[in-house]
Formats: structure tokens, C-alpha cells, sequence
């Protein structure tokens, strides 16, 4: 029986629309895991290595989903430290994708995205008394408009915005790579910009009543943003390695 648990996973209830969305998560992460790890042999050579990565950062993402949905399921609330370990593996592998197609940028965007993802823990988990979940918060926020800032985000909507080295790197590469960092750039600047509402719904700030008045759910703010990013991220690399 525990055997058979193991495999199956805990089981959700009729009507856990928050429940459904972890069970999407894993499904759809896993289907793109097989898709990505497909199309690694389909693309230009040049496009490999953002493949492997696009499908890594999906397999991570769905193994943890499937943990995530069980302990849902068994009723031990939000899984904030599982999602954590999730994105501190695939965030960093993300931004990574940026300095594969560059060949520039990687330790400085891996940092940020780790100080990104560590403060913002401090803040939802309360783990650390020193600063509030606003405060730790607004750190996190700087560290990602500095890392939207390196990739270049603002130039997606003026090629002369002003731009870190990798954004630079991505405005002047040759071949397809500027189509593809255009997209990735989209991702960081408004898809990323779903997980700061679901932090201002999982704590409290002086944001705390104008979150509530919407009625949604962090987890399911936190799964439609994993699904939309993680996916999109490959799909746009993708999407310009096979033109």
C-alpha cells in the first residue's frame, strides 16, 4: 500500500481547484521535459545547451510538483519550503539560459537570482526575526530589477533603452539569438512579475488589504506563474532555434 501511494501520490478532493493546479504543474512540466530533451536533437548546435537546460529546469520543476501536490493533498498546507528548493535549482537555471546564448553575464545573474530567491524565503517563512516580510521583500525586489536591468528588459520596448552587459550581448549578437533573448526578456520583465503577488498574498505588509480584496490564492498565483515561465523560457528558445 505505501508502495502504491508512492507512485500515485496523495489524493485530491473534488473541488480543489489549488490542488488542480499542482496536478497541471507536474503533467504540463513533465510533457515539456519530454518535448525539450526531444527537440535537443532537432536544433542548431549552437542551441543544445539552452535545450538541456530548458529541460532540466522543467524535470526539476516536476518532480518537486509532484511532492508539492502531495503534501497539498494531505492537507499539510502551503509547501513553501519545497517550492523554495524548486526555485533555487531553476531560477539560477533560467538566468543561465541568458549567458548561454551571450556567453556573458552567468556568475552575476546566478547571484542575483540566489539573493532574489534566499530573502524572498526569509520574508514568506518567517524563518529569521531581523527584518519583516515587506522589508525582505523590497531586498529581493532590488535584486530583480537589477537582474531585469543586466539582461536588458527595458529594451523590449526601445532598442536604445539602457542595458547591462548582457543585454548589450543579446543587442548585438548575430543569427537568431536576438529573437530569442527579445522573448526571454518579455518573460523576466511581465511573466516574472506574477511572484510578487503571490508573496504580497502569503504575508503581511501595507499591502495586505489590497491583496486580500482580490480573493486569490497564493498557490495558485505561484503554479500559473511556474507554468507560465518555466515552459515559456524553453518554448522561446525554442521557438527561435527551429525557424
Amino acid at each position: 500500500m505505501n508502495t502504491l501511494n508512492f507512485i500515485i501520490g496523495a489524493s485530491l478532493q473534488p473541488g480543489d481547484f489549488t490542488g488542480f493546479t499542482f496536478f497541471i504543474g507536474s503533467v504540463s512540466m513533465l510533457a515539456a521535459t519530454v518535448f525539450f530533451l526531444v527537440q535537443h536533437g532537432q536544433v542548431d548546435k549552437k542551441f543544445k545547451d539552452s535545450m538541456l537546460v530548458a529541460a532540466l529546469i522543467t524535470g526539476i520543476a516536476a518532480v518537486h510538483y509532484y511532492y508539492m501536490r502531495d503534501q497539498w493533498a494531505e492537507g499539510l498546507g502551503s509547501p513553501t519550503e519545497l517550492r523554495y528548493v524548486d526555485w533555487i535549482l531553476t531560477v539560477p537555471l533560467m538566468v543561465v539560459e541568458f549567458a548561454l546564448l551571450t556567453g556573458v553575464g552567468m556568475a552575476k545573474l546566478f547571484w542575483l537570482s540566489v539573493v532574489m530567491l534566499v530573502t524572498g524565503y526569509f520574508g514568506e517563512s518567517g524563518v529569521t526575526g531581523m527584518l519583516d516580510a515587506q522589508s525582505w521583500g523590497a531586498i529581493s525586489g532590488i535584486a530583480y530589477f537589477i537582474m531585469a536591468y543586466e539582461v536588458g528588459c527595458l529594451r523590449v520596448f526601445s532598442d536604445g533603452a539602457p542595458s547591462g552587459a548582457v543585454g548589450d550581448a543579446l543587442a548585438n549578437a548575430k543569427g537568431k539569438i536576438p529573437s530569442a533573448g527579445r522573448m526571454l526578456q518579455w518573460f523576466v520583465l511581465v511573466g516574472w512579475a506574477i511572484y510578487p503577488l503571490g508573496y504580497m498574498m502569503g504575508t503581511d505588509g501595507w499591502y495586505s488589504g489590497a491583496v486580500a480584496a482580490l480573493g486569490w490564492n497564493m498557490d495558485i498565483v505561484y503554479n500559473i506563474g511556474d507554468a507560465i515561465n518555466k515552459i515559456g523560457f524553453g518554448m522561446a528558445v525554442w521557438s527561435a532555434a527551429r525557424d
